[in-house]
């Protein structure tokens, strides 16, 4: 009877135990990039909205060259495709403000899967998108007659890519600050004016001296330089890292705070 006894309470505590990385795992990353990518909306601001701009602004330039002698479409392109990441990771971040408006985050709490598996999944799923928007972006300007050297493709997508985590970062501090109902009114002029002081949507050169100084504060003029760096061949900028990695680290300490004051609500 004892035996029996202590067999049952080892099984029940085994069945308590957390699962292995806190429940970040495959299948449900999986559920969580279905469920987005069903979002038309979603879709519709990171894939399609960034190739049009491309088809809009950047087919006008064909035939300009920069100084290095490489096409000007390839500048919009890859500008583009820093946008496109930025749109995506951004707004897969943000996302946690509708669940916490549905009460799923503190339906979460009920369940094995931790808090910083959690948010794992959600940065996961963040830059899933943003790889998806600058592939896109890519796909269409090599379609419209783009033509760079490989190792430019290969440095600047993956910068681009891998920059676009200070944006879920981003996304997710938004996400725990605004209410629900005005995230996204707010997300999407907040963006669009990033996007212009970085550099993205004009050169910074065409800007007022003023504004070109301001733009160099903004986390997307970092992640910008860095990306356009192959192409221009102006080497690595420090300065720009400095940037992106001061950003990175104020919104993850201000989304972790703002995650830990959420979760220790009743």
């Amino acid at each position: 009877m004892t035996a029996t006894t202590s067999s049952t309470t080892g099984a029940r505590a085994a069945d308590r135990r957390p699962p292995a990385l806190g429940g970040f795992c495959a299948p449900v990353l999986a559920i969580e990039i279905r469920r987005v990518l069903r979002n038309r909306r979603t879709l519709l601001f990171i894939l399609v909205m960034p190739a049009v701009f491309f088809l809009l602004f950047g087919l006008p330039t064909r035939g300009e060259k920069l100084d290095n002698g490489l096409p000007v479409t390839g500048w919009i392109m890859i500008s583009l495709a820093v946008y496109a990441a930025m749109v995506a990771t951004t707004s897969a971040g943000a996302a946690v403000a509708t669940e916490r408006a549905l009460g799923w985050s503190r339906q979460l709490r009920l369940t094995p899967l931790r808090p910083a598996a959690y948010v794992a999944t959600k940065v996961a799923t963040a830059m899933v998108l943003g790889l998806l928007g600058v592939l896109v972006e890519f796909a269409v300007g090599a379609a419209s007659g783009v033509r760079l050297p490989a190792h430019v493709w290969v440095e600047s997508g993956l910068t681009a890519w891998i920059g676009a985590l200070v944006f879920a970062a981003f996304g997710l501090f938004v996400g725990y600050l605004a209410p629900a109902e005005n995230v996204m009114q707010f997300m999407g002029p907040a963006l669009a004016i990033l996007a212009m002081l970085g550099g993205l949507f004009v050169p910074l050169e065409l800007l007022p001296g003023a504004m070109q100084q301001i733009a160099k504060f903004t986390p997307v003029y970092g992640v910008g330089q860095l990306a356009r760096a192959p192409l221009t061949g102006t080497g690595v900028d420090w300065a720009a890292v400095a940037n992106v990695t001061a950003w990175t680290v104020f919104f993850v300490l201000g989304a972790a705070r703002l995650f830990r004051r959420d979760t220790t609500r009743v």
